[in-house]
């Protein structure tokens, strides 16, 4: 019994595995090939692929040709479904392919044939591109759109496309003159490096056109007579992207440039070699929204056709498989007033330390002017500089003392000198004696007593501090600003020396002349002011509070703190009276106190405070200079690093800045 049940599993065995046999037809071999064949593509690699009439070594290269133009971008391929006919089989492949912000997808097919019951792939570049030829490959070719403008207050064009020409050797018509010669003598002309310039006509082709600068079209002194007497040499009109003058808010605004290494490498493929592309400021921050996404094309083409015989075709020899429509950009809207912005550049022209105007429009947070001087080399002190505000940060010790109930007419003592911790803290040089003694806070804020500030110590804690300067829009994020900026740092614990330094803003204690102006801006409007620079950050950059790169290489500030991150808004905001209360001793430092100077200023009556802030290690210090005003709805930072006092050297700059504003 045992053996016939053996025997009759055997038989079972026997006719089951011939079943199996009679039904693999070969498809799951064919499979297998179409899998690796997708796979080795997808690789744009296909050297282990077994071909049928083709040499897979051939064949690799031949694949890596055809696609060259595409790197670094390669496709997936996916096989479809297997159609089997005997020892041959078609099999759909899928490609897609990541190109610019779009994809390209096209199915294909791809045959296969058995020999020796091993299935090779045939080899057919149509397999890898709908019709392409054996002799084929792909080129790409993007054109970018032109570039969108940044615009200011009123859609005012601060950044548009100017008239410019670029001047340069045009290698073909030199015929036979020396090209080292005419590069020479072009580059004395313009004002570049002869020995770079040569060098770099001497490595480009015979057919280049080597540029040797870009000019603005308007103002050019170098004519085109002067440019035409060098043998080769050319001027060839173009337009690009360009702020009023080289300087305007060049810091603020930033440039535009071709695409170097660094920036290709981190733009993920967004950017090419000879891309045009944002350089520091807001150019660079919002460059994706600015920039739009470039026209694509891709075509196919023989291998061996030049660009000269395209260029003589009468029609393009090559034909398109895929192309992607270029998308504009979005001009960025920005708040910036061109005619308040030019008026700050200029009244900074003859600084020579670092300096800055600041301007904002209190009711809004608008800022209007944020000029950084000659002096500060490209960077943007306006906005990224961190010092020690001096005086100016009594706004914020009277508002702490007021909170301690104190009112302008509230009596301090202002002693010629007070001792802490074995550290003497004195008056500026000058200081009136007639307010000396028992003084109003008011007398004491418009005169500048840093002992009777000093004194109050006791009474006002450094987390007080930090909290008053948080209510009038200091050292807090500006979720609106929409730019790279420092926005202040008051540190919250201090004792000693270093919270008696506080209470005359040094120590730790830092701002930026934009801070400076919120800080003064609210005063004016009753309620902090949240600043705001761009008004449609659609491709955002980063957000306003967070430090941000110089536009150019330029000296850092004299500052060796490390500040604070910026805080959320305020829990306790200014309050409307207690800035009426700092409005009435703002406007006393123009009446009685030491600004009398601005007393002339035509419209709206001005109030203002001063500061001098030591820095540095010599002896006598360096100082900061420094004054805030408010002018109507209009609150204004004027600061020069290196400026001795406020009152004197940046107090004129003010006058003539709102003279003029009107």
């Amino acid at each position: 019994m045992g053996n016939s049940k053996k025997l009759s599993l055997a038989i079972a065995g026997f006719i089951l595995g011939a079943s199996l046999v009679a039904c693999d037809d070969g498809r799951g071999g064919a499979e297998s090939a179409a899998k690796q064949f997708a796979a080795a593509v997808s690789a744009l690699d296909v050297g282990a692929v077994a071909f049928d009439g083709k040499d897979s070594a051939v064949a690799r290269q031949q694949v890596q040709d055809v696609f060259k133009a595409l790197e670094p971008d390669r496709p997936t391929v996916d096989a479809g479904e297997l159609t089997l006919d005997g020892d041959t089989a078609t099999v759909p492949l899928n490609y897609t392919w990541k190109i610019a912000s779009k994809e390209w997808k096209y199915t294909v097919s791809a045959k296969f044939t058995k020999s020796d019951d091993k299935w090779l792939t045939v080899w057919n570049p149509a397999s890898l591109v709908p019709g392409l030829n054996d002799n084929e490959i792909l080129s790409k070719g993007s054109q970018s759109p032109q570039r969108a403008d940044i615009l200011g207050a009123g859609d005012a064009k601060l950044v548009t496309y100017r008239p410019v020409v670029n001047v340069g050797i045009d290698k073909p018509q030199l015929g036979s003159s020396d090209p080292e010669a005419s590069a020479t003598q072009l580059a004395e002309l313009v004002g570049v490096d002869p020995a770079a310039y040569t060098q770099q006509v001497a490595a480009s082709g015979d057919e280049a056109f080597v540029i040797a600068i870009t000019l603005r079209e308007e103002g050019r002194t170098i004519t085109d007579q002067q440019i035409q007497a060098i043998p080769g040499a050319r001027a060839i009109p173009a337009t690009q992207p360009l702020a009023a003058s080289r300087t305007f808010a060049r810091a603020v605004l930033g440039t535009v440039g071709e695409a170097n290494a660094e920036q290709i490498e981190a733009s993920a493929g967004a950017l090419t070699a000879g891309d045009v592309t944002g350089i520091g400021g807001l150019q660079q921050q919002y460059d994706a929204q600015l920039r739009g996404t470039d026209a694509v094309v891709i075509r196919a083409q023989r291998a061996d056709l030049t660009s000269e015989q395209i260029r003589a075709a009468g029609t393009d020899p090559r034909r398109v498989v895929f192309e992607v429509a270029p998308t504009p950009g979005t001009p960025l809207k920005t708040t910036l007033d061109p005619n308040l912005q030019a008026l700050a550049e200029s009244t900074l022209a003859g600084v020579g330390p670092a300096s800055a105007i600041v301007a904002l429009r209190p009711s809004t947070g608008a800022v209007l002017a944020a000029a950084s001087g000659p002096g500060s080399n490209g960077y943007n002190t306006a906005m990224l500089g961190q010092y020690a505000p001096g005086s100016t940060f009594k706004m914020v010790d009277s508002l702490a003392m007021l909170r301690n109930g104190l009112t302008p007419d509230s009596k301090v003592e202002c002693a010629p000198t007070l001792t802490v911790d074995g550290r003497t803290f004195k008056n500026a040089e000058g200081y009136p004696e007639a307010s000396l003694g028992s003084v109003t806070l008011r007398d004491a804020f418009a005169h500048s007593c840093n002992t009777a500030f000093i004194a109050a110590r006791d009474s006002v804690s450094q987390a007080q501090l930090e909290a008053a300067a948080m209510a009038m829009g200091v050292a807090v994020e500006a979720p609106s600003l929409g730019a790279a900026a420092f926005l202040g740092s008051v540190p919250g614990e201090a004792a000693g020396t270093e919270h008696a330094a506080s209470m005359i803003g040094q120590g730790k204690v830092l701002v930026s002349p934009l801070a400076a102006a919120i800080m003064a801006g609210s005063v004016a409007k009753g309620s902090p002011v949240s600043p705001q620079l761009v008004l449609n950050p659609e491709a955002g950059g980063a957000a306003g509070g967070t430090p941000g790169e110089p536009t150019a290489d330029a000296a850092s500030p004299s500052s060796s703190v490390t500040p604070e991150a910026p805080a959320q808004a305020s829990g306790q905001p200014i309050t409307a009276a207690e800035a009426a209360a700092l409005s009435d001793m703002m406007r006393a430092v123009v009446t009685s106190g030491h600004a009398g100077f601005l007393s002339s200023v035509p419209g709206a009556p001005v109030g203002a405070k001063t500061g001098t802030a030591e820095f540095g290690n010599e002896n006598p210090p360096k100082t900061h200079a420094w004054i805030v005003a408010v002018h109507g709805d209009l609150a204004v930072a004027v600061f020069v690093e290196d400026g001795g006092l406020g009152a004197t050297t940046s107090g004129p700059l003010l006058k003539q800045f709102l003279t003029a504003a009107g």
